[in-house]
């Protein structure tokens, strides 16, 4: 089984956005990481002053972008902290 991919079918909630490509949504990130980031990327709106990510695919459909966007604000913070890159970077 791969790291990057996991489909749970028997989820009651499976698939819990509509998609045209089933066969390629990705349970990986039931809940999305970048929930909390301002500038997600993803297709949200407000709904009760709580962001709504029901017609958002990004966590279920490309998992680079959302490992790419928490590398780069990791890196970001360290640089508002004053932190060198360390040895990864």
């Amino acid at each position: 089984m791969s790291f990057r991919f996991s489909q749970d079918k028997d989820c009651e909630f499976f698939p819990c956005h509509k998609t045209n490509k089933p066969h390629i949504f990705n349970c990986r990130f039931c809940f999305c990481p970048l929930y909390y980031f301002e500038d997600c990327g993803g297709n949200f709106s407000y709904y009760r002053g709580l962001k709504d990510c029901s017609q958002c695919l990004i966590p279920h459909e490309d998992y680079d972008y959302i490992i790419n966007k928490i590398a780069a604000k990791n890196k970001e913070l360290k640089a508002a902290r004053g932190e060198s890159g360390g040895p990864h970077e």
